[in-house]
C-alpha cells in the first residue's frame, strides 16, 4: 500500500536515517519507536510529504489516503464543536448543498415532461445514491459516537471551539480524523490529550479499524494493545519486527545475543585461519591450503553487531526529610470558578510515604485540586490542612514553558542549586544527558525532551517530602520512563502524580482518585484495580439505559432482550469476581484481628513477653497492623457495596 523506498534524510551532512526501506500493508498496526530524536516524527512527515528526503522515496497506491495527526497542530476557533466535527465529511457536505439546490430547483419546475427536467431527476437521484453510499444518514450517529468515545459530553456539541482547552482541541482533530477514514492513519503520541478512559476506547477503535495505522507513542499498554508490528529506529538504521511493543523489546533481546555469539564465534574462525596463513605463507607444501583460506577470507559474509544507544538517564530522588505521618488533610473540599462548579465534598486524609494516581478526564478538576494544595488558589468550600514539616516540589505540566528561555542549561539549575551542591551540577546535567557543549545551550532552542529532563533535574535538586507531579512522562522515551517510574519507587517520601500512562502507573501508585461529575472518588488500590472498578460501574449505567430503551422502546424487545441477557452474563462474572474478592478480605480481616489480640496480651504483660515499652518501636508495629486492619475493613465495606449494587 505505501512503500518507503531506500530513504535517507540528512541535516547539515549528518543522517538522521540512511538508505531506509519498508512496505505498510492493508490493515498494519505499526508501532515506530526509537529514542527521541531518533526521527520518527520527521520520518510521518516525509510520508506525508511535509518535509523533502535527501534521497530514496515515498510511493503508495493510487487509492491510497494518509491521514496525519501530529503531536501539535493549529486548530480552527470559529465554528462549535459538532460543526467543526462535521468537517471531516467535507464531501457529503458538498453533496447535501448540491442534493439541496437539485431539489429547490425541480420543486420550482413545472416542465414535467421536458427532457432537461427528467436530466435533473437522474441528477438528484445519483447524488442522494452517492450520499447514501458515503454514510450520509448515519453522519450524525457517528459524529456523537466519536465525540463520546473521546470524552466530550452532549451538553458541550453546540459550544464554541474557542471555549476549549488546547487539549481538547487536539480532541477535535483526532475526531474528524478518525471521521475521515483515510487509508493509513499516522498517528504521533495521539495518547498525549487523552485520559485514561478515552485511552481505552480509542484502542478498542483502532483494533477494529478498516485501514492501516502507523503509530508513535511512548504508552506500552497502548502500544500492545494497538499494534502486531514494530518498526525501530536506532541510530539511523531500521529493524522491522511482527510483533507488538513488548514481544519486540524480548526478540530484540535474542536477536542482539544470536548477533554477538555469532560474531564470536566468526571472530575465532577469522583468527584461527588468519594464523595458519601467517605460519604457512612462505612454505611451498603448504601454498595451495594457504591460497584456499585466503579466498575463503574473502569470501567471507562478515557478520556484524548492530550498534546499540546506551545512553540513559541516571535518576534518583533525594532522600526525603521526615514530615508528619499525616501529610494532608481535606476536608469538604470544594471548588468554583464564578458560574463553573469543579468538584466539591473531597474528603482525603494523604499519609506519609503513599504515593497516590489523580485520574480523570481533563477538566474535572485534577490540576485544580493541585494548585488548591500549593495555595495557588483558594477553596469555594472546605478546607486544606498540611502536615508538620512538609516541603512539595512540584513538577508543572507546562513545567518546561515557566523555564526562561534565553537562560542556558547549567544558568537554570546554578540559578536554583545551593551550598554543596553547586560543585556537582555538571555531574548532575551529565546524568540527565547533557553533556560537553549541550550545557551552554539556550532553553529556548531545546526539544520537548530535553525541556522536561532539565525540569526534572532541577527538581531533584532540592530534598523535598511531598513530590507532586502533573504529566511527568511527556516526551519522555521508554526508557527514561522506566527509569524515573524505578525512582519514585525506591523515594521514600510521598507522591501525588497525574498521570494517563497505564503502564507507567503500574506497580508505583497505592491508591488513585479519580475526579468525575463533580466529585472526588476513593480507590484503595493500583491503577489496573482501579480500571477494574470503573468497567464495573459502566456496565451498571448500561444496564440503566437498557431498562429506560426497554421500558420507552416496545417495539424492538427482541434485540434488546438478546443484549441483556448478554450484559447479565456479564454481571454474573463480575459478582463471582467481587464475591472472591471479600471472601480473600475476610480471610485477611481474621488474620489481622489475630495479630491485633495476640498484641493485646503481649502489651497487657510486656515483661512475660520481653517487651520493652519505652521503646517505641512495639507499639509502632501495633498501630500499624491496627491500621492495616482498619483499612481492611473498610475496602471489605466497599466491595459489600459494590457487590449489592451489581446485584441490582
Amino acid at each position: 500500500m505505501v512503500s518507503i523506498d531506500n530513504l535517507t534524510v540528512s541535516f547539515g551532512g549528518w543522517d538522521l536515517f540512511s538508505n531506509i526501506s519498508f512496505l505498510i500493508n492493508p490493515k498494519d498496526r505499526v508501532g515506530l519507536v526509537g529514542k527521541n530524536g531518533a526521527g520518527k516524527s520527521t520520518l510521518m512527515k516525509v510520508i506525508i510529504g511535509q518535509q523533502p528526503a535527501s534521497s530514496g522515496g515515498i510511493s503508495k497506491n493510487s487509492d491510497c489516503t494518509i491521514g496525519y495527526l501530529p503531536q501539535q497542530m493549529k486548530v480552527a476557533d470559529t465554528t462549535t464543536l459538532v460543526e467543526e466535527t462535521a468537517k471531516a465529511f467535507e464531501q457529503l457536505l458538498i453533496l447535501e448543498r448540491e442534493i439541496a439546490q437539485l431539489t429547490e430547483e425541480i420543486t420550482n419546475r413545472t416542465d414535467y415532461e421536458s427532457e432537461s427536467y427528467e436530466k435533473l431527476l437522474h441528477r438528484l437521484n445519483d447524488k442522494s445514491d452517492s450520499f447514501h453510499i458515503l454514510g450520509g444518514a448515519n453522519r450524525d450517529a457517528e459524529i456523537e459516537r466519536m465525540l463520546l468515545g473521546l470524552g466530550f459530553k452532549r451538553n458541550e456539541f453546540q459550544k464554541p471551539t474557542k471555549e476549549f482547552s488546547g487539549g481538547w482541541r487536539m480532541r477535535i482533530e483526532l475526531a474528524k480524523l478518525l471521521l475521515k477514514r483515510p487509508s493509513l492513519l499516522l498517528l504521533d503520541e495521539p495518547t498525549n490529550h487523552l485520559d485514561i478512559e478515552s485511552i481505552g476506547w480509542l484502542e478498542d477503535y483502532l483494533k477494529d479499524y478498516n485501514g492501516s495505522v502507523l503509530l508513535i507513542s511512548h504508552d506500552r499498554a497502548f502500544l500492545d494493545n494497538v499494534t502486531n508490528r514494530t518498526i525501530e529506529i536506532l541510530l539511523g538504521k531500521t529493524y522491522d519486527y511482527k510483533a507488538s511493543y513488548s514481544k519486540y523489546v524480548e526478540l530484540r533481546a535474542e536477536r542482539r545475543q544470536q548477533q554477538i555469539a555469532t560474531y564470536n564465534n566468526q571472530q575465532k574462525l577469522i583468527e584461527k585461519t588468519e594464523d595458519f596463513i601467517e605460519r604457512f605463507r612462505y612454505k611451498a607444501t603448504k601454498s595451495n591450503q594457504v591460497q584456499s583460506r585466503i579466498k575463503s577470507l574473502e569470501r567471507l559474509d562478515r557478520v556484524e553487531v548492530d550498534d546499540e544507544d546506551l545512553s540513559t538517564l541516571n535518576m534518583k530522588f533525594a532522600q526525603a526529610p521526615r514530615s508528619g505521618q499525616i501529610v494532608a488533610e481535606i476536608k469538604e473540599l470544594g471548588k468554583s470558578f464564578e458560574d463553573k462548579h469543579v468538584f466539591s465534598g473531597a474528603e482525603v486524609v494523604i499519609e506519609r510515604g503513599e504515593k497516590i494516581a489523580l485520574v480523570g478526564r481533563n477538566g474535572e478538576g485534577k490540576t485544580t485540586f493541585i494548585r488548591l494544595l500549593l495555595n495557588e488558589i483558594q477553596p469555594t468550600q472546605g478546607s486544606i490542612k498540611l502536615g508538620h514539616n512538609v516541603n512539595i516540589g512540584y513538577l508543572a505540566q507546562n513545567q518546561d514553558d515557566l523555564m526562561d528561555g534565553d537562560q542556558t542549561v547549567f544558568d537554570t539549575l546554578d540559578k536554583v542549586a545551593v551550598g554543596d551542591v553547586r560543585v556537582r551540577l555538571r555531574d548532575i546535567l551529565a546524568s540527565f544527558l547533557f553533556k560537553g557543549e549541550d550545557i551552554d545551550k539556550k532553553v529556548k532552542v531545546l526539544s520537548g525532551g530535553e525541556r522536561s529532563r532539565l525540569a526534572m533535574a532541577r527538581l531533584m535538586l532540592e530534598p523535598y517530602n511531598l513530590l507532586i507531579l502533573d504529566e511527568p512522562t511527556n516526551h519522555m522515551d521508554m526508557r527514561s520512563k522506566d527509569i524515573l517510574k524505578h525512582a519514585i519507587k525506591q523515594y521514600d517520601g510521598t507522591v501525588i502524580v497525574i498521570s494517563h500512562d497505564r503502564e507507567f502507573l503500574d506497580g508505583v501508585v497505592d491508591k488513585v482518585y479519580e475526579f468525575r461529575d463533580g466529585s472526588m472518588n476513593e480507590y484503595l488500590g493500583g491503577i489496573y484495580y482501579f480500571l477494574e472498578k470503573r468497567r464495573v460501574q459502566n456496565l451498571r449505567d448500561i444496564e440503566i439505559k437498557d431498562k429506560a430503551t426497554s421500558n420507552s422502546d416496545d417495539g424492538d424487545k427482541g434485540a434488546v432482550g438478546k443484549l441483556s441477557y448478554q450484559q447479565k452474563k456479564e454481571a454474573e462474572k463480575v459478582i463471582r469476581k467481587i464475591q472472591n474478592q471479600i471472601d480473600r478480605s475476610e480471610e485477611r480481616i481474621m488474620a489481622l484481628e489475630d495479630e491485633v489480640q495476640s498484641w493485646d496480651v503481649k502489651l497487657s504483660s510486656p515483661e512475660e513477653h520481653g517487651l520493652n515499652l519505652s521503646d517505641d518501636s512495639a507499639f509502632t508495629q501495633y498501630e500499624a497492623i491496627k491500621k492495616s486492619l482498619a483499612d481492611e475493613m473498610h475496602q471489605w465495606e466497599q466491595l459489600n457495596i459494590e457487590l449489592e449494587a451489581t446485584k441490582e
